[in-house]
């Protein structure tokens, strides 16, 4: 099969993150004599300056990790929660809001990847604070050179930034004007927030271990919170509503969360066992789907044919559909897990699939659990409700003005194991904090304004994320790590690229090469939270023959480019090789090894 790059191999170790600049940085890091745990922390500073407009400090990050020795792995919920102010009353009773927005301060839950991340570093790194900084750091002061949708996002936000974020102004047009792709774009405020960081740091004494939660209370209850703190509580910003609004976030909801570990659910499928974050995320959709699969006979349908794609999609309608019905914060609301990954409730959901494409929202039923949602409020689009302001959403990379996410997997030559999605805290999501450098996350979009509904606004409660890394055992030992940005396509495109791999033995790199898709059926997780019935997005190198027979199955099929479907990263250990693959769709994403 023909592949834009090889298939990288070497044993001592192996990174794929969506920006180069991140991969090298990560990859340094084991140079260094760190493990993979160092380099995925590296790298994921990294990202905050290369990929300012798919991830920031004020952003969240779920990570999945294998310990080298250990029988499981583990879950790192870097998912920061709701303000004790995000109440319903507050959001929909005082001001009169139907949706939370999707920019702005009242968006903006907990910032959790960078204690997230320091958290990883502190248990299960070797090297200390300011080393694995030093990267990150450099691009701050110096600037890395941007890519043309950082151009086009910072362009799509450029009024918005002029007439009611002035503060974001001249952090990312530092000219008065739009930059241009390939020029340098840093960050000194962010440079000098780390740097303070690990003066804080060093403050704690010698110990690795101290130094690093010293940095977690500077950032949690010190100099980071207080800035926070003062920002929302003296600031009315501009959001989507077309209303500013005041920020609930404080420094007192800022002191009482830290990240946190948590345990993966599972699945078993063709030999393959894969982990996935909890129903505070949409992790468990994978799971859902593969469970659903497993009676097609897969391996007996060609990858690019219309069988192949319809099957694949109906299955994704089903699962989604549970999602919306049943997921939330386990914290706060029961999910019946259990019975929506079972044999026997997925044996009863297969049934529902035909060789037409439904139309319909089809929710399991579980007696006692979940809530209906509106369906039909989410194909109107909530047509009443201002959507015209940029920085809205999560969608594919082929949208620019819009968010994203980031992917870093790494492995290392001692088996040790990282995904992780790092995201929110974009460019577009909020005005830049002055005296830190950098913006609050949107996260809290992902709330229904609704009482009763699992992924109801709730103070303390995680939003329902969609980002979700991936692992894979085989055979019962350590294999895989993969994961992609991508808003509610982040499952589909891994599941895609999964049975190509686990099912069709395409390679890693093969397997992310291949003609992706997604359907948008279900409704979004972002602001305005629209569906589109039977709507299936193919990439244009499938067969006319695939489409022609996808349409007469009755799907509304939209053709896109032809590399425009998700951004895959994967990682692979098989005995001693170490495998590592990356994305071409967008020019950014590299896999580096040795």
């Amino acid at each position: 099969m023909f592949t834009t790059r090889p298939e990288l191999l070497g044993t001592f170790g192996m990174v794929s993150t969506t920006h180069w600049l991140a991969s090298t940085a990560a990859m340094s890091m084991l140079e260094k004599g760190g493990n993979a745990f160092d380099a995925a922390v590296c790298a994921g500073f990294v990202l905050h300056i290369a990929e300012p407009h798919l991830n920031g400090p004020g952003g969240d990050m779920p990570a999945i990790l294998h310990i080298a020795g250990e029988d499981k792995p583990r879950v790192l919920c870097g998912q920061g929660t709701a303000p004790a102010g995000a109440t319903m009353a507050h959001y929909r009773d005082e001001l009169g809001l139907d949706l939370a927005p999707g920019t702005g301060l009242l968006a903006t839950a907990i910032p959790g990847a960078v204690d997230g991340y320091l958290l990883m570093l502190r248990d299960y790194g070797k090297l200390d604070l300011e080393t694995v900084l030093e990267n990150a750091i450099y691009y701050a002061e110096n600037g890395a050179p941007i890519v043309p949708n950082i151009c086009n996002t910072i362009a799509g936000v450029a009024d918005l930034f002029r007439d009611h974020w002035p503060t974001s102004v001249p952090v990312y047009m530092p000219s008065g004007d739009v930059p241009k792709p390939g020029s340098l774009l840093g960050n000194k405020g962010v440079a000098s927030t780390w740097k303070r960081l690990i003066r804080e740091a060093k403050a704690a004494g010698v110990d690795r271990q101290a130094q690093i939660e010293a940095a977690r209370n500077a950032w949690g209850n010190g100099f980071v919170a207080e800035a926070i703190d003062k920002f929302c509580s003296d600031n009315e910003v501009m959001d989507v509503s077309g209303t500013p609004h005041r920020g609930v976030l404080n420094g007192d909801d800022m002191a009482n969360w830290r990240a946190s570990y948590d345990e993966p659910l599972s699945c078993d499928f063709n030999g393959y066992t894969i982990f996935k974050c909890g129903a505070w995320s949409q992790g468990p959709v994978q799971l859902q789907q593969l469970a659903l699969l497993k009676g097609f006979g897969l391996e007996n349908m060609d990858t690019v044919s219309g069988e192949f794609v319809h099957t694949i999609t109906e299955c994704a309608k089903l699962a989604f559909a549970d999602r919306e019905t049943y997921y939330g914060d386990p914290d706060f609301v029961e999910v019946p897990i259990e019975i929506l990954l079972s044999d026997a409730y997925n044996d009863k959901r297969r049934k529902l699939v035909s060789d037409e494409a439904s139309l319909e929202f089809r929710p399991g039923e579980i007696e006692g659990y979940g809530m209906p949602i509106d369906y039909q409020s989410a194909v109107d689009g909530f047509s009443s409700m201002k959507s015209d302001m940029a920085g809205i959403g999560e969608p594919t990379v082929g949208r620019p003005a819009k968010g994203d996410t980031c992917h870093i997997d790494v492995i290392d030559n001692k088996g040790n194991m990282v995904a992780v999605t790092p995201s929110g805290g974009w460019l577009q999501s909020s005005p830049v904090i002055p005296d830190l450098g950098f913006c609050l996350g949107s996260r809290m979009q992902m709330f229904w304004l609704k009482d009763d509904m699992p992924a109801s606004l709730r103070a303390g409660s995680r939003p329902r994320t969609t980002l979700t890394p991936s692992m894979a055992y085989r055979d019962g030992q350590p294999y895989m790590v993969y994961g992609t940005p991508g808003g509610d396509q982040q499952d589909q495109w891994q599941t895609n690229f999964l049975l190509r791999h686990a099912v069709h033995g395409l390679n890693l790199q093969e397997a992310i090469d291949a003609p992706s898709f997604h359907n948008e059926h279900h409704p979004s997780s972002f602001y305005p939270r629209q569906a589109s019935p039977g709507r299936l997005v193919i990439e244009g190198r499938f067969p006319k023959a695939t489409q022609k027979d996808l349409k007469k199955r009755g799907h509304v099929l939209d053709i896109g480019d032809d590399w425009s479907e998700g951004r895959m990263c994967a990682v692979s250990k098989e005995g001693g090789i170490l495998k590592g693959a990356a994305n071409p769709r967008g020019m950014q994403g590299y896999a580096v090894g040795r």
